[in-house]
Order: C-alpha cells, then structure tokens, then sequence
C-alpha cells in the first residue's frame, strides 16, 4: 500500500477552502488503497474540536499545536515533516508555509513531491518569499494548479511540469433542479465576507436590481469578518432591507438557504494585497442544487461556470452586466437550473481523484 503524506496550512474543521479541498484529497486517496496521512495545524486552544474531528476519518491526522508566537509553530512543522518524510512514499503539499517546507524537504529526499498552488500563495509583492516559493514550485515533480487562471499566475516561473486539475466537491444532500423555486429573486453568496469574496459587489448592485426585481432578497453566509463595511454601504445605498446575514452556519443550514435561493452569485476582486479567487466550489456546490450562477471574469470563477449554460461571467463592478445576468437566467430559469447539475456532475470527488491518481501514481 503506497504511503502519502499530504502538509496542508489549512484543514477541517477549521474554515478555509484550501483545508476544505485537502480533507477531499486524503479521503479520496484512503479510498483507493493509499495510507495517508495528513500533517497540519491545531488551531483551537483546547484541540477537543479537532479530535473529534479527526476520530471519524479514514486517514491518519497528525497536528502542531498553533502558538501565539507563530516561529514556534513554524518550526515545530518544519521538524514533524522531516521526521514524517522517511515514513511515507510520496508527498503532497497544499498552502504557502507548505509549499516552503515541501521546498525545503526537496533537498533532502529524492522522494516525488506534488504542490497544490490554488491562487493567494502565489501573488505577492517582489521579494524574498516570492523567490523562494518560485524557487521551491521548480524542484517539485509537479504542479497541480487548480484553474486555467492559477496555472496563468506561474506562466513565466520557469515551471515546467504544471497540471491543471479543477477543485472538486462533495454536498451532502439531494441533488438536482429545483422546480418549485418561485418567481421572486433570491440571491445567496457563501464564503467569508471580505473584498476578496466581492459582497460589496453585490450591495453594489442591488439598486439596479431592486428596480428590476422588487421583492428581491440577498442572502450573506459565511464568516462575517468585514460585514460591518458590507452595512455600512447597503445603508448609502439605500438597500438595507435587502440584506439578510445568516453568519457562518452548519452545513444543513447552508444547504437549506441554497435550496430556498434563486442565483448563487460570487462576484469576486482581487484585493489591495493581491490576494484571488482560485477557483469557486460554492459555485458548483450551488449548482449540484439546481442553482445557476452568476461570477466574476478574470479569475480562478472562469473555470467553474459554464458560460450562459450553469450561468454567466461577469465583470465584478458593471452593475448593467450583473442586472442583464440576473434577467437572463430568471427568464430561462429551468434550463440554466438543469445545466447547473449537469455541469456540477464534471467535479464531483470521484471523477476529479482520478486525475490525481494519474499524476501522483508510484
């Protein structure tokens, strides 16, 4: 049985798409016969949460205690991978301090190490870090990049063996159109409230949209880290009444705020740190639903819509582009709904392991 060690900086139970697609990865791998273990972080004071966690996988999690005075956790990492390294036959690493220790463990092994680039770790301000993860990116066997657009992002880095391999989902619950949505648009974004995840895009539409659609509501879900700024424009702009935050819910919640939404939009920005969309899972977790999806252009979103068939690109701040998608899906709602889940069906878990498998076999 092939031994693979997965160092991720993020990891359930703890919020973050990067721990999300990593929880994916080890299961999918256990699944075919692969002994995995998965090194990361605790970041609960206490650990009880990660432990009960941890105690219904099917892989093996070891976890660094996360310190306040983070160069502790750094190194204590930096010494559970090495003495991990000997263990296990192959390595996958997903995240920025993981990538910098997967190229640092490169120097060590001749053991085959695979990256997980997903779009934030790679854009940074020209300096010593962005060298040295260009730097670790070349001396891997490969590079997984989790969109067309990621994989853009390294396009001059000097990288050869790059491949593109979307993020895949898995929703707990019935999948399918659902026919019995009504007339009235309901719009729902899920992910943490931040410029990055592009709320505020949204609010700043919905004036246009509320002419258009009167009894229009916009459902916010997820980690309210800058709401109090998403208010604080909804009340300029006279839309307050249009907003409903739900926070960060458990995964039933979510489900049945996506089942009672009309469109799932995600207008994402880059933000004044360089910080990206990688990709967008909500989307097609969105679509698996029967919910179409309205996202933005010029990021990772490009690769998790099907244009004007799941739903329809747009730029993030034309606000006549978001009112014309808007339009055109609730006038062909049932088509676009029934393409949505057909097109969610291309990333389910169980297709997209198997180019993994692919790329990692030993």
């Amino acid at each position: 049985m092939t031994k693979l060690l997965v160092i991720t900086s993020e990891f359930l139970p703890q919020p973050g798409g990067i721990g999300v697609h990593a929880h994916h990865v080890a299961r999918s791998f256990s699944e075919h016969r692969y002994d995995v273990m998965v090194l990361t972080d605790q970041r609960s004071k206490s650990g009880e949460v990660e432990s009960v966690f941890d105690s219904k996988q099917s892989y093996a999690i070891h976890r660094i205690k996360r310190r306040s005075f983070l160069p502790i956790t750094y190194i204590a990492r930096i010494i559970a991978a090495f003495t991990l390294v000997g263990q296990h036959d192959t390595l996958l690493v997903s995240g920025k301090f993981s990538l910098w220790i997967g190229g640092l463990l490169s120097i060590f092994t001749k053991k085959n190490i695979t990256a997980v680039v997903h779009g934030s770790e790679l854009v940074m301000p020209n300096s010593l870090k962005k060298r040295y993860t260009k730097w670790c990116l070349q001396q891997f066997a490969t590079v997984i990049a989790v969109s067309k657009y990621t994989k853009s992002l390294i396009s001059d880095w000097g990288v050869d063996a790059v491949v593109v391999i979307p993020n895949g989902y898995f929703i707990n619950a019935p999948t399918g159109p659902n026919t019995k949505r009504s007339d009235r648009l309901r719009l729902i974004t899920v992910g943490n409230v931040t410029q990055r995840k592009g709320q505020h895009n949204v609010v700043n539409a919905l004036p246009k949209l509320v002419k258009k659609f009167p009894n229009l509501t916009y459902d916010i879900v997820g980690i309210p880290t800058e709401k109090e700024a998403v208010q604080k424009l909804a009340a300029q702009l006279n839309v307050t009444d249009t907003l409903v935050f739900h926070g960060n819910v458990s995964d039933e919640e979510k489900i049945r705020l996506l089942q009672q939404a009309s469109i799932f939009v995600m207008l994402s920005q880059p933000t004044n740190t360089g910080d990206v969309e990688g990709f967008g899972i909500a989307i097609l977790e969105a679509n698996a639903l029967g919910l179409p999806a309205i996202g933005s252009r010029n990021c990772g979103i490009e690769d998790a819509i099907s244009q004007y068939k799941s739903g329809i690109l747009v730029s993030y701040d034309n606000e006549a582009e978001i009112l014309e998608a808007c339009t055109r899906i609730m006038e062909q709602y049932d088509a676009y709904a029934k393409e949505a889940v057909a097109w969610s069906k291309r990333f389910t878990w169980p297709k997209v392991i198997q180019h993994y498998l692919k790329v990692m076999e030993v």
